[in-house]
Formats: C-alpha cells, structure tokens, sequence
C-alpha cells in the first residue's frame, strides 16, 4: 500500500475510532448530554472531551507505530477505548468526596482539567504498552 493511501486508511480509521469512543462515553454520562453542554458553553466538560479525544489518539499514534498491519490497530484502538472508559469509571469511583459527573455538569474546570489530565496521562501509558 502506498504511503499516501496508507496514511489516508490509517486517518479514517483513527476519526471512525474516535467518534465511536466518544458516543460510547456519551452513553456513560447519565446526568448530561455532552454536546448539549458543550454548545452551552460548559468548559469543563469540553476540558473533559477533549482530553478522551487526545487520549484515544495517543493510544491509536503508538497502536500505528508498533502494528503491521492495519487490523492491529483496529484491536489495539478498540482495547484502548475501553481501557479509557474504566479509566473514566475509576476517576469517578475513586473520588469520594464529589460526583466528577456533577462537578463537570457545575462547570468546574479544575475536575475538567484534571478528568483530560486522566485521559492523556493513560493514553501514553496504554499507547506505550502496545506492543
């Protein structure tokens, strides 16, 4: 495959892969709609987003880096999303002392930049492990 039809499949692979995570995510986030939130202004959650979607395209850069072939990356995007959807569960369990899903709705941005602090962090940990 040519370099410019590779890169071109690998793109359509990564935006296909993204959206699919960040609908996956939307249906997780019970309390709000997040494109609802975002076209109102919440910059929060737009911190929050936009972390996932760095995160997924770290974990997708190390998957096209270290696969042979394209279904590798595939899986490995796949599994990535997952991985940063527990992430995501596990940030919301482990804070005890407030709901990250209602300080996001609030508009705190500190619980934003820390839940995009979460997604980016595990991205290159989860991109770095792809082997």
């Amino acid at each position: 495959m040519g370099p410019f039809i590779a890169t071109f499949v690998y793109f359509a692979i990564s935006i296909a892969i993204i959206l699919i995570g960040l609908v996956l995510f939307a249906n997780i986030t019970r309390k709000y709609k997040d494109m609802d939130q975002v076209k109102e202004g919440n910059q929060a959650i737009a911190l929050s987003i936009a972390g996932k979607i760095m995160g997924i395209g770290i974990i997708l850069a190390f998957a096209i880096y270290n696969s042979d072939v394209i279904y590798e990356t595939i899986i490995w995007g796949a599994y990535g999303v997952v991985l940063q959807m527990v992430a995501y569960v596990l940030f919301e369990l482990l804070t005890r002392k407030f709901s990250v899903e209602d300080q996001l709705l609030k508009d705190n941005r500190a619980v934003g930049i820390i839940s995009m602090a979460v997604s980016i962090g595990l991205g290159f940990v989860i991109g770095a492990s792809i082997t």
